[in-house]
């Protein structure tokens, strides 16, 4: 095989995810190889990757514990069937998981995505409250402007709206909650703001009460949203709608696909905001996306009313082909073990002062409308362009490429998320790179 470039003709079969397909051809950013918090593209340029991959490489790219762990467990056994099969590690794994989330969330059922991690959460509420006798529970209630992947479920409960429009009525039955964020009164926050949360959780109230309390499932949220622009709710939000989840019987989903394993400093949102909802999400950082793999987590009383609900056989008639495939399973207990040998999560505790001081310091920079942070994660909303939304975002994007770093554009806004192992010196040229971005676009 040679190194010559692709033209023009030999992209055309692939037709790339999340992509405008015919402006990246004519001009397309190819990355060769990757190693720490770098990639290189096929004309070798270094580029500092800002977004830790797509939320998800949290220990940088080529970690050498994790590629011999994928080493080794392919020359081992490359597959192993999880059903009716196991493979041990896939069991330690679910341990070493469980152990870092806080009260009884301690069953995990291993996925290949955060998608795929999504529409097993809302399957499985919907058939804990069947087989605990509330089979009338069916409704499920979502938020505007949330992300949960793009499975038909996950795109039901999620409220953006290009992931929606295109594809007919979706699942029925699906409320939204306003998006908790107001950018008139929050504008450059740093980390929660201090707004009442009433003022978006009075709208659940609202829905629980139009449809009645015994036809909602669950309630599904991102604690931190991360996909619509890195947007965090305002402060006692998730307590509140924890309570108001409790008082009606209606389960709690944290959606922490980006969230888990160290985005905030802490093992978990769920942690980190002192909130225990009854199932959790999880992918991307499990085992820095090395290997594809997603999980869900469930709370005991869920997990025992399948078990102890079913007299025979199948208790979940749920499951996947690569669920904890061995070589995923791998990545994941590497991974973990650097998360704690390499204090990936005490490095974002003492750090993430100096990516706040240095993301708010772009305040005042062309273009700039509001800046938010949380941890290793930051957003910038930048003004429209003759009203075409994302228009001079994804120019932002492209001049920060230009000057030799990664970040995400999504609609209007930048987001930044650095992978978790930066020091303040690999934080300063994202900042840097942004700040020449956004005087270079008109």
């Amino acid at each position: 095989m040679t190194n010559t470039p692709l033209k023009n003709d030999d992209l055309s079969a692939h037709w790339m995810p999340f992509t405008p397909n015919k402006a990246f051809k004519a001009a397309p950013r190819l990355y060769e190889s990757a190693e720490g918090l770098y990639y290189t593209t096929t004309e070798g340029r270094k580029i500092l990757d800002a977004f830790s991959g797509l939320w998800c490489s949290n220990l940088g790219h080529c970690h050498p514990k994790i590629a011999s762990a994928i080493s080794a467990q392919a020359s081992k056994m490359d597959y192993s069937t999880a059903f009716n099969f196991g493979h041990p590690d896939a069991f330690k794994l679910a341990n070493v998981i469980a152990d870092q989330f806080p009260g009884d969330l301690n069953h995990v059922f291993f996925t290949n995505s955060g998608s795929e991690a999504v529409d097993t959460a809302l399957k499985m509420a919907l058939a804990y409250h069947r087989i605990n006798g509330e089979g009338t529970r069916t409704r499920l209630i979502g938020r505007v402007n949330g992300y949960h992947g793009v499975g038909f479920g996950g795109i039901s409960v999620g409220g953006m709206v290009n992931n929606r429009k295109f594809f007919g009525s979706l699942l029925t039955g699906v409320d939204h909650m306003p998006f908790p964020y107001d950018a008139s009164v929050s504008a450059y926050t740093r980390g929660e703001p201090n707004e009442d949360p009433m003022k978006y959780l009075a709208e659940l109230e609202a829905i629980i009460a139009l449809h009645d309390a015994s036809t909602i499932a669950a309630v599904i949220v991102e604690p931190m949203i991360g996909s619509a622009g890195m947007f965090v709710p305002p402060k006692g939000y998730l307590e509140r709608l924890r309570q108001i989840t409790e008082k009606h019987g209606i389960l709690l989903i944290f959606d922490e696909v980006i969230t888990a394993f160290g985005r905030l400093g802490s093992a978990n949102a769920a942690t980190h905001f002192g909130v225990t909802p009854d199932i959790c999400t999880m992918a991307k950082g499990i085992n820095n996306a090395s290997v594809p793999m997603g999980a869900v987590i469930a709370d005991k009383k869920i997990y025992d009313t399948f078990i102890e609900g079913t007299k025979a056989g199948v208790e979940f008639f749920h499951g996947y082909t690569y669920s904890a495939h061995p070589l995923a399973v791998a990545a994941a207990l590497a991974a973990q073990d650097i998360y704690g040998e390499e204090g990936i999560y005490e490095n974002v505790q003492v750090n993430a002062k100096h990516l706040e001081d240095g993301v708010h310091s772009l305040k005042g920079k062309p273009h700039v409308t509001d800046i938010r942070n949380i941890g290793y994660a930051a957003g910038l909303t930048i003004a429209q362009r003759d009203g075409m939304i994302g228009a001079r975002s994804y120019d932002v994007f492209l001049k920060a490429y230009e000057h030799g770093v990664n970040v995400r554009s999504n609609g209007d806004t930048i987001t930044i998320a650095p992978i978790l192992t930066s020091q303040p010196a690999d934080l300063d040229p994202i900042i840097d790179a942004l700040g020449k971005a956004l005087n270079d676009v008109d």
